[in-house]
């Protein structure tokens, strides 16, 4: 179809495209790696045929990528736990805005719990920056994921606008005509200060490809807010130390970086983990903002979702220790032991390795953002 080819640059993998691609990522230097990760002591080439033995993205969903997250939380999580499902109808496709905390974690959890529930999953947004590495970019793109520009990936300030209108289309055809759920997150990158907040820019984004009246723009997307919650913090210190250096330079990612942010993510230790399908945004309170001005309009509608993230964001231990060490008190002292309290400070412990040399980061004010990643969500 005509529509197709006007999305071959971003879009994920189609049904002919499937096979071939999955040939090529199971011969990749990484997969060895990843498969004796998630199965050790399973000989590789019995991993490779597994994989070969299916012809479409749903069964290698079901079968492999479900079974694959489910080992992901059995070996580094102290329990998984959703809600709210109940809310959607599997029939209906829904853009999920999500609160983004790791990688790739949060889309597959949600994709985890959509496939185990009868539901059909979803195509997920990918960051430009993160395709540079094939094995990365075609397992993302195997597994129905498409890429979106960053700031940064593209020239100027025009072709940054022009990938932006691309990407409403998509994510609109995506929904319209493919029949197929879009997950996107609620800013561009990951959370690194604790703070989910919605960037209106993204409410904008999605208007460029809709019709003119702003109210049927955004109902016609049908917008299912997303709440993911981490008793510890995928990637905390790395985040910590992005956090520092931007703050008194430009920061400009090393070779590697989101690569092992993405393995660090997924085999770090993080606790209890829930996922929470928030309430749908209901028409009636979209019309209630009929007379606001376009960029009115996008700040309230990402007002609505962040009140929906916030309230169904469920606060562990970690989040009301931090508080308490950061501002010197014992307000939340009643929401954790101190054996708890003992095993925060232990990680807080290790910032101090990276503030062993005459030019390392000042601990004081690292061990305040670290804190803040917790507490904030407290707020």
């Amino acid at each position: 179809m005509p529509e197709n080819k006007r999305f071959d640059d971003i879009r994920p993998f189609n049904a002919e495209e499937f096979y071939p691609a999955m040939e090529e990522l199971v011969h990749c230097p990484a997969f060895p790696m990843v498969a004796n990760f998630i199965w050790p002591g399973k000989d590789v080439e019995e991993v490779r045929k597994m994989f070969l033995s299916f012809h479409n993205v749903l069964d290698f969903q079901r079968e492999i990528m479900a079974s694959v997250v489910q080992i992901i939380t059995e070996k580094t999580c102290d329990g998984f736990s959703f809600s709210g499902l109940e809310r959607l109808d599997p029939s209906k496709q829904y853009l999920y805005v999500a609160n983004h905390r790791d990688i790739v974690l949060d889309a597959m959890l949600q994709q985890f719990v959509l496939v185990r529930n009868g539901f059909d999953t979803a195509e997920i947004t990918f960051g430009a920056n993160l395709m540079t590495n094939k094995f990365v970019a075609d397992a993302g793109r195997l597994n129905k994921m498409f890429k979106v520009e960053r700031p940064g990936t593209v020239a100027s300030a025009r072709d940054f606008y022009e990938a932006s209108r691309h990407l409403s289309d998509y994510i609109r055809y995506a929904i319209k005509e493919k029949k197929q759920s879009v997950w996107i997150a609620q800013r561009n990158g990951r959370t690194k200060d604790g703070l989910d907040i919605t960037d209106p820019a993204i409410i904008k984004m999605l208007l460029m490809g809709g019709p003119e009246d702003k109210i049927d723009s955004i109902s016609e997307l049908s917008i299912v807010p997303m709440s993911v919650s981490y008793e510890w913090e995928p990637c905390d210190i790395l985040k910590v130390l992005e956090m520092y250096e931007s703050s008194r330079m430009t920061y400009i990612k090393k070779p590697g970086e989101d690569l092992n942010s993405i393995i660090t993510g997924i085999m770090q230790q993080k606790g209890r983990v829930h996922l929470a399908f928030c309430r749908p945004l209901e028409l009636s309170e979209l019309e209630s903002l009929r007379s606001l001005t376009v960029n009115q309009f996008c700040r309230e509608v990402a007002s609505l979702i962040d009140s929906e993230i916030r309230s169904n964001y469920r606060l562990y231990p970690n989040n009301y220790i931090a508080a308490d060490l950061r501002f010197g008190s014992r307000r939340y002292s009643s929401k954790y032991t101190a054996e708890q309290k003992k095993a925060f400070q232990e990680r807080l412990a290790k910032l101090s390795s990276y503030c062993y040399s005459e030019n390392a980061p000042d601990l004081e004010e690292l061990t305040d953002k670290f804190l803040a990643l917790y507490a904030n969500s407290t707020l």
